[in-house]
């Protein structure tokens, strides 16, 4: 079996399309079906809430620090903790999803993500909040994978881009309600108050567990992957789908996809992350911006963002995965320079190259559901796509802190032009890939 050529048949005019939905004249979302939109919302929240969440702490950071008297390396480190958790509960979330199912684990990962950023913000000191941020992060990787399959298996291959380039502005939305949230809570409380309290509302999403568990169910093709397997193997193809999906991605007909993926992953997220991680302290220290006026530069870049995600699905959709993918990279890389490079007094350009620096730089994630979905075949796909993106969340979590150590000596500007290195990988890794666009999802491959 080879994924190495992309299936075509998606084109063709039939009724029936993947997930069980059928086509009509009425676009991707009414193609869903009751059901299937049902799902899809359930996703959108999900990784809204996983944004906000994960945002909230970047924000706080600075606070964090003066609660427990510790330096920047020390709240430097809670991020790359939370990140790096966060790949093993990607690629365990990937497996569970394969094994037990999508809507399940989408329940369990969304539960853990909120019940440890809840808890995070009744830390009694700098240790215990480590090990909180350890356990959120582990759901908070898991909740991502399966959100993208649920909705890459049920909307059709035509459509595939555009509707995860939607699911992937869910992050735009949970990002702008944490700098509100911010806004308001730091304006009116201690700083010591105000993480903690930011933290305790990271339990919110908790009840969307109650919506999963009444409306969302497991795609057809996914159920149809489950009733195979259980059948007696008949021939070779059937007997490797009993091996456990995290062995199966790396044989010899996915190995390749599986290292070149990752290393995708890891230049688009490692370009990301030097820009988000930084922007709030560059505006803070550098530009000498308050936190009211540090909002109105971050929601100019959230704005791009926001519109950089929906764009990039549609052009997925018309020139492919790959030259997408190198246009957006290409693009993002050009603009994270321009952006630290503005001269000191030029605030307004730095409030315009805002806007095209997130357009792209979360541009850049779109293709993520889509591509790694049609990368795998059912059996492996949730393990697959787990594997890959958070692993490069891994790595690329590494470029926040490289970038830490490179502004003590170059400054912050400069150190963070670090993160087009990133963009660069991403690029190279492409070279090495198919192209999967129009692909059909099928049970069995």
């Amino acid at each position: 079996m080879s994924i190495d050529t992309p299936d075509r048949t998606a084109n063709r005019k039939d009724s029936t399309k993947p997930g069980g939905q059928t086509g009509d004249a009425g676009g991707w979302w009414s193609g869903l079906g009751p059901k299937g939109r049902k799902a899809f919302k359930a996703a959108f929240a999900g990784y809204s809430l996983d944004a906000f969440d994960l945002i909230i702490l970047t924000l706080t950071l600075a606070a964090i620090g003066t609660t427990f008297d510790v330096g920047t390396g020390a709240t430097g480190a809670l991020a790359t903790v939370t990140l790096s958790a966060s790949a093993v509960g990607g690629i365990l979330g990937g497996v569970l999803s394969d094994r037990i199912g999508r809507a399940k684990t989408l329940m369990l990962t969304v539960g853990v993500y909120s019940l440890f950023t809840f808890l995070s913000g009744l830390a009694s000191s700098y240790e215990m909040l480590i090990v909180f941020r350890v356990f959120q992060g582990i759901g908070f990787g898991g909740e991502w994978a399966v959100g993208a399959i649920l909705v890459a298996e049920l909307v059709r291959p035509e459509a595939r881009g555009k509707a995860l380039g939607v699911i992937q502005s869910a992050w735009a939305v949970g990002w702008a309600l944490a700098v509100v949230a911010y806004t308001i809570v730091f304006s009116l409380t201690s700083d010591e108050q105000g993480w903690r309290i930011l933290m305790m509302l990271g339990i919110l999403p908790a009840f969307l567990i109650l919506y999963v568990r009444r409306n969302v169910e497991d795609p057809e093709v996914f159920s149809e992957t489950k009733k195979k397997e259980q059948r007696e193997d008949r021939d070779a193809v059937e007997a490797h789908a009993t091996e456990t999906p995290l062995k199966q991605i790396f044989r010899s007909d996915l190995a390749k996809t599986t290292v070149f993926a990752s290393v995708l992953a890891t230049g688009i997220q490692g370009g990301y992350y030097a820009m988000f991680t930084w922007i709030p302290t560059y505006l803070k220290e550098e530009r000498d911006l308050t936190v009211v006026g540090s909002a109105g530069y971050l929601f100019v870049v959230i704005a791009g963002a926001f519109l950089g995600y929906l764009s990039a699905g549609i052009v997925h959709d018309r020139l492919g995965r790959k030259k997408t993918f190198t246009l957006y990279a290409s693009l993002a890389g050009v603009a994270l320079v321009a952006y630290f490079l503005v001269p000191e007094g030029s605030n307004t350009t730095l409030l315009i190259i805002g806007f095209p620096l997130g357009f792209f730089a979360s541009g850049c994630f779109s293709g993520f559901g889509s591509y790694l979905s049609e990368l795998y075949p059912t059996r492996a796909r949730g393990t697959g796509a787990g594997f890959c993106y958070n692993v490069g969340r891994a790595f690329g979590a590494l470029f926040p802190g490289i970038i830490g150590f490179l502004a003590a000596s170059i400054g912050l500007g400069g150190a963070v032009a670090f993160g087009v290195f990133g963009y660069v990988l991403a690029i190279v890794a492409l070279r090495f890939l198919p192209e999967t666009h129009g692909k059909e999802l099928v049970p069995v491959e």
